[in-house]
């Protein structure tokens, strides 16, 4: 097993990553909860190929489970499936000394997370990503939102789990193009911290090579994030540059309604978009927009899209980064360095 800790005082945590965990998960779980109670938020994909084997785990330490099953994708992330998934907690009687455990990807854990946070003014909740993206990136940290009609992740929190439990086999049930979608993160991560990860994503030739060294390349990226949430857990300073590709990354899944492009292809598209004027204006070392251009591509990632920049302006000024006049974008000076730049909002339409 490995094991990557979060140190964040009263609110510290572990990420354990290891193979077959599923099948005995409720040991992990009963570990780190008293609870009579837990309320598992899932999708319906996850819950179909392992909802039943989750619950056995689960009441196996006698823990009383019940599922909240949602509608798979983005578009659940609303008020309205928030508002049902409060209801059937309310029904189940979770009290604030229960459990919620996010069983999914993102949408899963950020919704269920938000749920966790506000129910009852808050019940504890452990993350358990089934995909790539949410194993990597957004279980991790305390992040947990839901979009409006407006925006992406507008409506959110800080809100950290008792704990996150990582089984990569979970991974082998995926559709390609999802994990190569949460590539796009590690992708990412190699582009902000660490040049060696970028290179170790370069080399591997195939989907077979990468599950086979897909423990150590979760691990990496966790430990990125978790000395970065460290450092700022709020995300008023060095968190925001986590956000690389992501501000016209959100505005690309936004304009095409979220049916057209994962957030990990919106990522790769944001990340090859900035860093292509960046490049040109003599900010980022030369050929680092075809490096990431060629990764991305190698993953059979989408490099680029169509978009009108007045629309694309127009959500970003909604964009969490933006505060009064000003913007905070992330910018790569070379692969492995990136820093964060504040510009004024109206100079935003020279980076796009």
């Amino acid at each position: 097993m490995h094991k990557v800790s979060v140190n964040l005082d009263k609110r510290s945590y572990d990420i354990k990553i290891e193979k077959c965990l599923l099948a005995v998960i409720g040991k992990e779980v009963r570990a780190l909860s008293k609870a009579d109670k837990v309320a598992i938020i899932t999708d319906a994909n996850v819950d179909f190929l392992y909802g039943d084997k989750l619950q056995k785990t689960l009441e196996a330490v006698d823990f009383i489970v019940q599922r909240i099953v949602i509608e798979p994708g983005e578009k659940s992330k609303t008020l309205q499936t928030l508002d049902d998934v409060y209801a059937r907690m309310a029904a189940f009687g979770l009290t604030r000394s229960d459990l919620v455990i996010t069983f999914g990807g993102g949408v899963v854990g950020d919704l269920g997370g938000f749920a966790a946070a506000t129910f009852l003014r808050g019940i504890d909740f452990i993350q358990v990503p089934t995909s790539l993206l949410a194993q990597i990136d957004s279980s991790v940290g305390g992040k947990v939102a839901i979009d409006l009609p407006s925006g992406k992740n507008l409506v959110g929190s800080f809100y950290q789990p008792l704990g996150v439990l990582i089984d990569p086999d979970l991974l082998t049930s995926l559709p390609k193009r999802y994990l190569h979608d949460g590539l796009a993160e590690a992708i990412k991560y190699g582009c902000i911290r660490s040049e060696d990860l970028f290179a170790k994503l370069q080399g591997i030739k195939d989907d077979e090579e990468l599950l086979a060294n897909i423990e150590v390349i979760i691990k990496e990226c966790c430990e990125i994030k978790a000395r970065i949430v460290e450092n700022d857990e709020f995300d008023t300073g060095e968190r925001m540059v986590l956000n690389f590709g992501h501000t016209l990354g959100h505005a690309v899944e936004k304009y095409y309604n979220y049916e057209t492009y994962t957030h990990g292809e919106a990522v790769g598209i944001g990340m090859v978009a900035l860093t292509d004027k960046t490049e040109k204006m003599g900010i980022t070392k030369k050929g680092s927009t075809a490096l990431i251009r060629n990764i991305l591509e190698h993953y059979g990632l989408p490099t680029e899209a169509l978009l009108e920049k007045e629309d694309v302006l127009k959500t970003i000024a909604l964009d969490k980064k933006k505060k009064g006049g000003e913007i905070t974008i992330v910018i790569l000076e070379k692969i492995g360095n990136a820093r964060l730049l504040k510009i004024p909002y109206t100079d935003l339409k020279h980076y796009i």
